[in-house]
């Protein structure tokens, strides 16, 4: 881009005063480009910060106006070998999708053309060994030579074209070696083909590009899933208001244009299109997306209200005091955004171990040259020599021994009920020691259910979860998954914020509200309870509903209190709702009634005390946790910003997973380093043959490929299954007298 660009369109002004823009990089492919693109940027004259966030690749920086512009950030990045490019959403989308397009493309034809030189090869080989003669042997060649080139030119792109960006900023970052490996083995096949020789090493070079671009498109398939969700909030405060114009009248206006002072209605069934105070109207709101209190709020004059809430009951005429970027459910992309930046910087082993690799291959395949010429060997001899080096020192072993790992541990996880967002998320999951729960939807189900449902007649829950099914109301939604798979009660009839009524067998059937079923409400529901009546004929029969406690809460909360960790729970529920439920598990520290940006804070500060923290979690208002968090998880009910931000979603209605993830992401941790180890150890043995000229580039190959087999041998053992049963005694017999105690009936 040049100078002559308009970037005011991009920019934004931040708390600072500085100016900020984001960008979207291209070419970034490990954690050292994060080092060597901030590295560059923040030296620059009139920066105030920059922050490259590995998932999204988006670059946010900031700068004073009077001192530079964001043409010279990007002209230092084109520097540097990476294009970049305001960042727009459905922009940055498209490019990453062609990306891994491209990328599964060159995969495909490093395999098709490997199998094929392979067949070739293994023909040169025997025939060495019986009769084949020098010109049938020269023809096998150049037919490798005609697939393998070509088809290196194409499936080597993302290797050479890294390199060659490392090289121009005066980097060597680990393509380098990679492709210098790759065509000198190329070359020098050529050449000794050409020379009639016995040996090519066109397989070699084709079956390495294929190992190591396996291990590149299994990062990047990971790392799509982990994209930012944020602009998915604009969905929950609509596309329109309904606004009163000066003269009074309604008229339909984009959300966009809302300013504070501004009245609107919010209509019966409608989300709340901004932040405002209600200035005439009765209603019940819920705003468990926001909050996470399940239970509806009335609200009236005076009282405050969040974009994104929906009205149910009256029309509420509301003055608009937070709109546009401004309103909570932005506040919480915007944490989003901020705590995904702070955890980009995190670099997974294999990232570590590669930054001292690629010099280190440099400089033994130089002083392997050198010390040869003075030993007095010839060009040509030295030059195989430092060939079979490099190729027997590349990275194969060492990009495979983590996502060898990933691979077996994510099939295993798979198998268990979980997914995986992230391609960190296993080394995450490995340094845990705190594990934090919301609580609704995440250590209770998704949707409540019949507490008192032992002490009712068998008849009773299936009739009444039939009537329910033609009911839209949430209390009616608890009834109905509280009785066997039924059919709807034929000609039901529902009255808005009543119930619902029918006629069977001659006579009437009801649910609903007291005055609705015609009795006397009676007792107050218990506390964190809502009532809802039943009424067959002349029998009535009061249903309480509340939150259930997953099936093995307890058992798993004891699991991992016996493993060591420490249980919190930090929920936006009333403290009525999370108390006995914190009480039930036996933690005892928990808080209730938190906003998104009062979890940051929580989390913040066991981060700053030195824990490692994974949350749990399935609202909106747990996005911006799951994000700051070191880890996190998700049940698969969890909304679709919050499954985004985790590490891993879990299936199911039981928290078994949850154990299943930490044991298998602790033994994945301890495979990878084992990985790490033998790499090393193969090379500490297989270099110093190859420098002294023992190993031609052949067996150099071979001793990559058998290192490349060892490493994923060793990645099989993350198969096996963790066992959930509690590992003390104690754990095991308290665990069904608490849960049925405190929560009622455990669902079956």
């Amino acid at each position: 881009m040049s100078e002559s660009v308009d970037y005011s369109h991009w920019t934004r002004r931040a708390p600072d005063g500085a100016a900020e823009i984001d960008l979207a990089i291209d070419g970034i492919d490990c954690a050292a480009c994060l080092d060597e693109i901030e590295g560059a940027l923040k030296p620059l004259r009139g920066v105030a910060r920059a922050r490259l966030n590995l998932s999204s690749r988006r670059l946010t920086i900031g700068w004073r106006e009077a001192e530079t512009s964001p043409a010279v950030f990007i002209e230092e990045l084109r520097r540097l070998g990476y294009a970049a490019f305001p960042f727009e959403v459905q922009r940055a989308e498209a490019s990453e999708t062609a990306h891994t397009k491209w990328l599964l493309r060159c995969v495909a034809v490093a395999a098709f053309a490997s199998m094929n030189i392979m067949l070739l090869s293994v023909s040169v080989w025997s025939g060495n060994i019986t009769d084949i003669t020098p010109a049938t042997r020269d023809f096998f060649h150049w037919l490798s030579a005609l697939i393998a080139l070509p088809a290196a030119a194409y499936a080597g792109q993302p290797f050479f074209r890294n390199a060659l960006a490392g090289i121009r900023a005066r980097s060597l970052n680990m393509d380098v070696p990679i492709s210098l490996g790759i065509l000198l083995a190329l070359s020098m096949s050529v050449y000794e083909t050409a020379h009639h020789a016995e040996h090519a090493y066109f397989d070699s070079a084709v079956m390495l590009l294929l190992f190591l671009l396996a291990g590149r498109a299994l990062d990047q398939v990971m790392r799509r899933k982990t994209r930012a969700a944020a602009a998915n909030l604009s969905a929950l405060k609509g596309e329109v208001a309904h606004r009163h114009d000066e003269s009074g009248n309604l008229v339909t206006a984009p959300v966009s244009v809302l300013s504070p002072g501004d009245r609107i209605l919010v209509r019966p069934g409608e989300r709340c299109p901004a932040d405002g105070v209600v200035l005439s109207g009765r209603s019940e709101l819920d705003e468990s997306v926001i909050t996470g209190e399940t239970a509806r709020r009335a609200i009236s004059e005076g009282a405050s209200v969040y974009a994104g809430s929906i009205n149910f009951d009256g029309a509420l005429t509301l003055r608009v005091t937070s709109a546009g970027s401004s309103s909570l459910i932005d506040e919480v992309g915007r944490l989003i955004e901020k705590a995904s930046e702070a955890r980009s910087g995190y670099r997974r082993l294999a990232d570590r171990a590669a930054r001292i690799y690629a010099p280190m291959v440099h400089a033994t395949a130089l002083a392997t040259t050198i010390g040869w010429l003075l030993y007095g060997a010839s060009l040509h001899d030295a030059i195989i020599i430092a060939i079979a080096v490099l190729i027997i020192t590349c990275p194969c072993a060492l990009a495979l021994a983590v996502p060898a790992v990933q691979v077996v541990a994510s099939g295993s996880l798979f198998r268990s009920g979980v997914y995986l967002n992230s391609a960190e998320a296993l080394e995450r999951l490995a340094e845990v020691d705190e594990i934090v729960f919301d609580k609704t939807g995440t250590l209770t189900l998704p949707i409540p259910r019949i507490a008192n449902a032992e002490s009712l007649p068998a008849n009773v829950i299936e009739l009444a979860s039939r009537l329910a099914l033609s009911s839209r109301h949430p209390l009616a939604a608890a009834v109905a998954h509280s009785g066997p798979p039924r059919s709807p009660i034929e000609g039901a009839d529902e009255s808005a914020g009543a119930g619902v009524k029918a006629m069977l067998g001659g006579r009437e059937v009801r649910l609903g509200s007291a005055s609705f079923c015609g009795v006397d409400k009676g007792e107050a529901a218990p506390s964190g309870s809502s009532l809802i009546f039943f009424r067959d004929g002349d029998a009535v029969h009061r249903l309480e509903i509340r939150q259930a406690l997953r099936v093995d809460a307890v058992e798993v909360a004891a699991a991992l209190r016996a493993r060591g960790f420490r249980l919190s729970i930090l929920s936006g529920d009333s403290t009525a709702s999370v108390a006995p439920v914190a009480a039930a598990l036996g933690i005892d520290d928990w808080k209730a009634g938190l906003k998104p940006a009062d979890k940051i804070t929580a989390i913040e500060a066991l981060k700053t005390a030195g824990r490692r923290v994974l949350m749990i979690g399935d609202g909106l208002n747990d996005a911006p946790a799951l994000t700051a968090a070191h880890c996190s998880l998700s049940p698969i009910s969890a909304v679709d910003l919050a499954q985004a931000q985790s590490d891993a979603v879990f299936l199911g209605e039981k928290l078994q997973p949850v154990v299943e993830a930490i044991d298998v992401g602790r033994k994945a941790r301890k495979l990878m380093r084992q990985n790490l180890l033998l790499a090393v150890i193969y090379n500490a043995f297989a270099v110093p043959m190859a420098i002294l000229g023992f190993v031609t580039p052949l067996i150099a190959a071979a001793a990559m490929s058998g290192s490349s087999v060892l490493v994923t041998l060793n990645a099989l053992r993350a198969r096996s299954r963790s066992e959930m049963v509690p590992d003390t005694p104690e754990a095991a017999r308290a665990a069904d007298p608490m849960r049925l105690a405190v929560v009622g009936r455990a669902p079956t």
